[in-house]
Parts: C-alpha cells; sequence; structure tokens
C-alpha cells in the first residue's frame, strides 16, 4: 500500500504504527505521513506518541500532520511541540496551531500566553485569533501589553476578530503603541466598526511616520465607509510611497467620492502602471460623467491591464 492509497482497515493501521518504531527516523517520518492521510481520528493517540521521536524531522512531520486533524486532542500535541527545541519544528507547531478550529482547544492554547518565550506567546495568540473565542477575550487583552511587539500584534488580532465594539478603547489605544507594526494592525482591525471614534483614530494614522501604517489606515478607512474620509484620502494620494496611493484610491472609489475624482485624474498620468489601473478603476467606480475626458486619453495606455481598466470605467459612465 502506498501512502496515497485510503486505508481499508485496522490491520492497515497497526502496521502502520509498527513503522513508528524503526530504527530509522525515514521509515517513521513517512509512517507519520501514512497516518496523516487516512484522516482517521483514531490515529491521534499515536501521532501524540509521535510528538516524543528523539529525531527532529519526525516531529516536524507530526507538528504538520496535526493540522489535518481539527480537534483540541491535536490541539494539545501541538502545544507541546510549539515549545520544541528545535526551530522548525516549533515554527510548524506555530503554523499548524492556526488551523485548529475546534473551540475546546481555547482553554490549552490560553496558557501558552504566559509562556517565558516571546515566540511561544506569540503562536498562542495566533492559534486563539482563528477559534474566535470570546473567553479569550480577556488573556488575550493582557496579552496586548506585553513587552515584546509581536506578541502585541498577535494578541491584537485575537480582539480584533471578535469584532466587540466594547474593545474599541483598547484597539484605538494600539494606534498609538511604539511598534509600527502594531500600529498597522490596529489599524486594519479598527475596519468592522462605524463608531466615528474608529474612524478618526484611523484617519489619524493615515499620517503616522511609518508608510506602512498608512497603507493599512487608507485600507481601514475604505471598509469603514464614512464620507468624511474622503479629504484625509485625496490628500493621501500626494503620499510620497506608491502603495499608499493605491489604497488611498482603491478607498476613494469603495466611498463613491466625487469631490476626489480631479485628484484620482491626476494619477493616471503616474509613470507607476500599477497606480494608473488603481485610479482607472476608481474612477469606474464612482461612475462620474466629468471624468470622461481624463479617461479618453489612456484608452490606449501601453499597459494592457490599464487599457481594459479604462475601457471598463468608461463603460461605467454609460
Amino acid at each position: 500500500m502506498s501512502a496515497f492509497e485510503p486505508l481499508e482497515d485496522f490491520g492497515d493501521i497497526d502496521r502502520i504504527v509498527e513503522r513508528l518504531h524503526d530504527a530509522d527516523g525515514g521509515v517513521r517520518r513517512l509512517a507519520v505521513i501514512d497516518l496523516a492521510d487516512s484522516g482517521r481520528q483514531d490515529v491521534l493517540p499515536h501521532l501524540l506518541a509521535a510528538a516524543e521521536d528523539p529525531d527532529a524531522t519526525v516531529r516536524l512531520q507530526v507538528a504538520t500532520a496535526f493540522a489535518e486533524f481539527d480537534s483540541s486532542e491535536a490541539a494539545s500535541g501541538l502545544v507541546k511541540l510549539v515549545t520544541d527545541q528545535d526551530s522548525s519544528v516549533a515554527q510548524a507547531a506555530a503554523d499548524s496551531l492556526a488551523e485548529i478550529k475546534d473551540p475546546a482547544a481555547a482553554e490549552l492554547m490560553e496558557p501558552l500566553l504566559n509562556n517565558e518565550s516571546a515566540f511561544v506567546r506569540a503562536a498562542g495568540c495566533r492559534g486563539l485569533r482563528a477559534l474566535r473565542s470570546p473567553a479569550s477575550l480577556r488573556p488575550a487583552l493582557a496579552a496586548m501589553r506585553d513587552e515584546n511587539p509581536e506578541v502585541r500584534a498577535q494578541a491584537l488580532g485575537v480582539v480584533a476578530y471578535l469584532k466587540l465594539e466594547e474593545t474599541l478603547p483598547s484597539l484605538i489605544g494600539a494606534t498609538r503603541d511604539l511598534d509600527a507594526g502594531v500600529r498597522a494592525v490596529a489599524a486594519s482591525a479598527l475596519s468592522f466598526s462605524g463608531q466615528p471614534a474608529a474612524a478618526a483614530a484611523v484617519a489619524a494614522a493615515l499620517v503616522d511616520e511609518n508608510w506602512q501604517v498608512r497603507m493599512a489606515a487608507a485600507d481601514s478607512l475604505g471598509r469603514i465607509g464614512q464620507a468624511p474620509a474622503v479629504d484625509v484620502l485625496t490628500t493621501a494620494l500626494g503620499d510620497e510611497y506608491w502603495q499608499v496611493q493605491q489604497e488611498s484610491l482603491n478607498a476613494l472609489g469603495k466611498l463613491k467620492a466625487k469631490a476626489a475624482v480631479p485628484a484620482i485624474s491626476k494619477l493616471l498620468q503616474s509613470e507607476i502602471s500599477a497606480l494608473r489601473k488603481e485610479a482607472a478603476a476608481a474612477l469606474g467606480e464612482i461612475a462620474d460623467p466629468a471624468s470622461r475626458d481624463a479617461l479618453m486619453k489612456y484608452i490606449s495606455d501601453a499597459d494592457p491591464d490599464v487599457r481594459k481598466t479604462v475601457r471598463w470605467a468608461l463603460a461605467r459612465l454609460s
């Protein structure tokens, strides 16, 4: 039987389990693959035992295999492996932990937030984020005050995924974090709220010293969808980073911002084809007849994607 054929009975499982005790680590690793490919929940105890294998390549395969089993039992194995001394094993376990969706796994992951390792604390937060468990709110809020910025950013993700208006003060406060990565996540996280305070905090982030924060803020303002954002987004079209300009164009298109049509039209002249395409797309979304003349100038643009978008935009005007 190959590793790619379905298992038929318990006898097949027994033969694979025997290979988990082979002297050759390569054989044991292939046995782990076969057990995972079975998709059967009754192989989990064997995988949990293999998580103690002395060979790091076998443990790495086990960490990867657990991602195929959405259960608290798989999560218990990953919680152990994420503290593995081998960094590749720990990273694989962290990645698999984020794939678990069983709500019962939250209780297993939460203690990771108190681990002495910042990597483990961040991995715990990352796993909890996917679970969207209200019970994780309190430990996640505490982790948002962690000394490590990666932990704070991952904890912020846990809080943001819950989309609770009661967490707005914490999310707004995170837009002023010392770390730019955390500020960027916070700006994105606030996109779920239609509260004026959230929109104001994101608008303030649009002038952050870090361009990635500004880019996240522009995207978030488009998602929030409030007309007062048009002025700051129009100003952001002059940002020194084209990525910020691109997100601002996208947001203005979503907002149907007719007042921004003249400023958007100017970016049809950009040397960056991605900006020309986004400007044309924004004008198409706004569908203001006043943009027709500007669009017509680029109907034969050198970039085929730009030409296609311009034609689409013009069709929207009629």
